[in-house]
């Protein structure tokens, strides 16, 4: 059966043909590598084929050109012609695939206990780590607002800052951060998540600087 296409929504012999919203997400988020593109271009941005394919190890090409596709024809993904210097094609999220970052924030919140046994071989890039700590920061009391947290691991220093409207991150440092946190990744995004205490986290090597008082705005255990 040839697949059917109507304004916003692809079906595919790989549908589940259920009448349910769940499912019909499933559809066209559920496949192997569909929502880690979706996470690339939330964290980079507009992005060249090259640069969705450095951040995601292990993807064949053309299973990342089939998995594009897919998410330009359901309304996630538009492409641009960029014109010189760029001169090349650029993939963009559409308002409809940005709805999606709950979604893979909800995923970030949930695996991250699973990361405490990573395999060491296991691949990872500095802004996944940096996109997955920050979504821990976005539940906090406004009144603890503006602040900047700096982190250092052996994947370089990088930065969140967090605003009454909003949530960035970026690599590099800052001047007079209100917190520093330093130590393995694992570590440290176990701490923001709440799997680890203050203690726990310092005995498995994490240092803070700063004032814990800050985090509390964060609701972090810091006992």
């Amino acid at each position: 059966m040839d697949s059917q296409t109507v304004p916003g929504y692809a079906w595919s012999m790989k549908s589940y043909g259920q009448l349910c919203s769940v499912a019909k997400a499933l559809d066209v988020l559920g496949d192997r590598w569909t929502l880690l593109i979706v996470r690339e271009l939330l964290i980079q941005g507009p992005c060249r084929y090259t640069d969705l394919a450095n951040g995601l190890p292990g993807i064949a090409s053309n299973l990342l050109s089939d998995r594009l596709r897919s998410l330009e024809a359901n309304g996630l993904v538009w492409r641009e012609a960029a014109p010189p210097p760029v001169a090349t094609t650029l993939f963009h999220l559409t308002e409809r695939g940005q709805a999606a970052e709950p979604v893979v924030v909800a995923l970030a919140r949930w695996g991250t206990p699973l990361i405490a046994d990573t395999p060491p071989d296991d691949a990872i890039r500095p802004h996944w780590f940096t996109y997955s700590a920050s979504v821990f920061l976005r539940d906090h009391d406004p009144d603890g607002l503006p602040a900047t947290v700096q982190l250092n691991t052996p994947l370089g220093p990088s930065v969140i800052e967090i605003r009454t409207d909003g949530v960035s991150t970026r690599a590099g440092t800052v001047d007079n951060p209100d917190i520093t946190l330093e130590g393995m990744p694992q570590v440290i995004l176990r701490f923001l998540s709440g799997d680890l205490n203050l203690t726990e986290a310092q005995g498995q090597g994490l240092a803070l600087r700063g004032d814990p008082a800050v985090l509390a705005a964060f609701h972090l255990d810091t006992a």
